[in-house]
C-alpha cells in the first residue's frame, strides 16, 4: 500500500484528543493528514475534490453532522471516498451514509489496523477514480477537436455504420463522409472504428446508446 503523498487524508472530528490520535496513527503510516475540528472548518478550508485522498469523518458532530456534510459534498459534485466513524447505536445512520456513497464505517472502539485497512481501501478507491477521470478528460479533449458534423459522423462510424449508410443518415454524399471520417481519425489519433468507439465510451459510457 503506497501512501498518496500528494493527496492528504482529511480527518474531521470534534473530539480533539481522538482527532489527534487518528492523525498520529495515519501519519505513522506515511500519509499526509489534515485535521479539522468541525464540518464547518473543513468546508471553510476545503480544497479541490481532486486533491483529497479521502475523508475520515465523525458521523455525529455539533452544528453540522457528518451526514449533513456528506450531503453538501454530494451537492457540490465531490466524489471523494468517505470513511465514517460512528459511536454505539449509530449503525442505522452509518447504513444511511453507505447508501449515499460512503465506502466504509467503523464503530468505536476499533483497532488501529481496522482503521488503517479502511483508509487504505478508501485511498485506493480515490486513486482509481482520479485515474478514470483523467482518462475520461483526455478522451473528451480529443473528441472536442471535432466539428459538430465530424462528431455526428464519428458517432455513426463508432456504431459500425459503413460510409454509405452514414451519408444516407446525415443526407451527405459518401465521398463527404469519407473526408469527414479521415479528419476524425486524424484529429483523435485512432486507426479504426473500434478504437474510435473505445475512445467515445471512455469519454462518456452512454455516448453510443
Amino acid at each position: 500500500m503506497t501512501p498518496a503523498e500528494d493527496f492528504p487524508i482529511h480527518v474531521i472530528d470534534d473530539d480533539a484528543a481522538f482527532r489527534r490520535s487518528l492523525v498520529f496513527l495515519l501519519e505513522s503510516m506515511g500519509w499526509r493528514v489534515c485535521a479539522h475540528a468541525s464540518a464547518e472548518d473543513f468546508l471553510a478550508a476545503a480544497p479541490e475534490p481532486a486533491t483529497a485522498a479521502c475523508l475520515v469523518l465523525d458521523i455525529r458532530m455539533p452544528m453540522m453532522s457528518g451526514l449533513e456534510l456528506q450531503q453538501v459534498l454530494r451537492q457540490r459534485g465531490w466524489q471523494v471516498p468517505i470513511v465514517f466513524i460512528t459511536g454505539h447505536g449509530d449503525v442505522e445512520l452509518a447504513v444511511q451514509a453507505m447508501k449515499h456513497g460512503a465506502c466504509d464505517f467503523l464503530e468505536k472502539p476499533f483497532k488501529d489496523q481496522v482503521l488503517i485497512d479502511a483508509v487504505g481501501r478508501a485511498v485506493k478507491l480515490g486513486c482509481e477514480a482520479r485515474a478514470r477521470n483523467a482518462r475520461c478528460e483526455a478522451a473528451q479533449a480529443l473528441l472536442d477537436r471535432l466539428s459538430p458534423r465530424e462528431q455526428e459522423v464519428a458517432r455513426l462510424v463508432a456504431l459500425g455504420q459503413p460510409n454509405k449508410l452514414v451519408g444516407r443518415a446525415l443526407d451527405i454524399s459518401e465521398k463527404t463522409v469519407h473526408v469527414h471520417r479521415q479528419h476524425v481519425m486524424e484529429k483523435t489519433g485512432v486507426g479504426s472504428a473500434a478504437e474510435l468507439a473505445r475512445l467515445m465510451l471512455r469519454a462518456d459510457p452512454a455516448a453510443l446508446d
